[in-house]
């Protein structure tokens, strides 16, 4: 099954101060993964500071695929997550590697021997998550929650990932903000 693609609107200002449309069509850069075929980063738009400069400059999606947000800012995406198959479960973790260095954070991969799946990873930053279409499993260091259609989760810097066990594919949007762990906390997860 294939998912519609992403429509997107980004508005600007005109000489004269008004609102107009700055273009309307679809996604300059989505991006299949290589290490995991049928993950595909549908990259919407990202800002490289708080609060964000409201301009009409350039489209800041058209430069390299990076998973974490700019420090200071945020990024917005959809992801398609396909079904997890019996040989990348198997076969996943050798794969990783590759999979982080395509979206630009090899640092963000956590996933050892013992890790409850190949995909376990982690970035500074608070993520919300909402489950557009499909279902998919966040998975925790310890513990699992089956998420649905119209399920949100505020991703707190912690370590996790995303399964599909189920038969097709899910797409989820993703609010990425920049964050900063607090020492405590940021000392632990390096121990863990």
């Amino acid at each position: 099954m294939t998912l519609p693609p992403i429509h997107r609107v980004v508005t600007g200002h005109n000489a004269q101060g008004q609102a107009v449309v700055s273009s309307s069509g679809p996604l300059p850069k989505v991006v299949e993964l290589d290490a995991v075929p049928g993950t595909v980063f549908h990259e919407v738009w990202s800002t490289s500071e708080t609060p964000a400069r409201i301009s009409n400059g350039a489209d800041p999606t058209t430069g390299s695929l990076i998973l974490p947000p700019p420090a200071g800012g945020t990024r917005i995406r959809f992801v398609d997550i396909p079904p997890d198959t019996e040989e990348f479960l198997s076969r996943g973790a050798e794969r990783m590697q590759q999979a982080f260095e395509q979206i630009g954070d090899v640092e963000a991969s956590t996933v050892k021997h013992n890790s409850p799946h190949p995909l376990m990873h982690r970035t500074e930053s608070v993520d919300y998550g909402v489950v557009i279409e499909g279902e998919l499993t966040l998975v925790l260091d310890e513990g699992e929650v089956q998420l649905r259609a119209g399920s949100v989760v505020v991703q707190r810097g912690t370590n996790h990932a995303w399964a599909n066990r189920s038969d097709r594919i899910c797409r989820m949007l993703f609010v990425l903000i920049a964050g900063e762990y607090e020492d405590e906390i940021g000392a632990a997860s390096k121990v863990a």
